[in-house]
């Protein structure tokens, strides 16, 4: 198998924008609606205030997953668009990102990790239990919507 590589991009870069269609799509299929209403703006996925990581496997875009700055106090990085193509799951390409951002937001000052879930992705909640992230009080667009949860982790 080849090795998998991770660049960081632009999120309104091509690559990353069709990932993210395909997990809003994906999202969509378990939830319905357009899959995520949360307003994303590109530009909070800049550094030093986000990043936009985009992993590929001999050439192919094939999993995505960003962060952006969450909160006043500068400290909190909130994880969003984290999206593997089927083709590729069960390659350790969601971990590879998930590692990928986390590392990126703590070389960027961070020092905890939050996002929001649902719980018809038992995929992603099982590989976030396991990264060690601990469920916290729902918050964000979510915070009061039927099946959300959330987690947090220390960077």
């Amino acid at each position: 198998m080849s090795e998998i590589e991770i660049h960081a991009v632009r999120f309104d870069s091509p690559a990353a924008q069709r990932l993210i269609r395909d997990a809003l799509a994906d999202l969509g299929a378990r939830y319905g609606g357009s899959g995520d209403e949360t307003p994303v703006d590109a530009a909070e996925f800049d550094p030093p205030v986000g990043a936009f990581l985009v992993a590929h496997l001999d050439g192919e875009p094939i999993g995505c997953g960003g962060w952006r700055s969450h909160g006043e106090a500068g400290d909190t990085a909130e994880l969003k668009r984290m999206y593997t193509a089927p083709a590729a799951r069960g390659r350790g390409v969601a971990r590879a990102v998930l590692a990928a951002v986390e590392r990126s937001a703590r070389e960027h000052g961070r020092k905890r990790m939050i996002l929001e879930c649902g719980d018809r992705q038992p995929e992603a909640i099982a590989m976030y239990t396991s990264a060690g992230y601990e469920r916290i009080p729902n918050f964000g667009f979510y915070k009061d919507a039927p099946g959300c949860i959330s987690f947090g982790r220390t960077l």
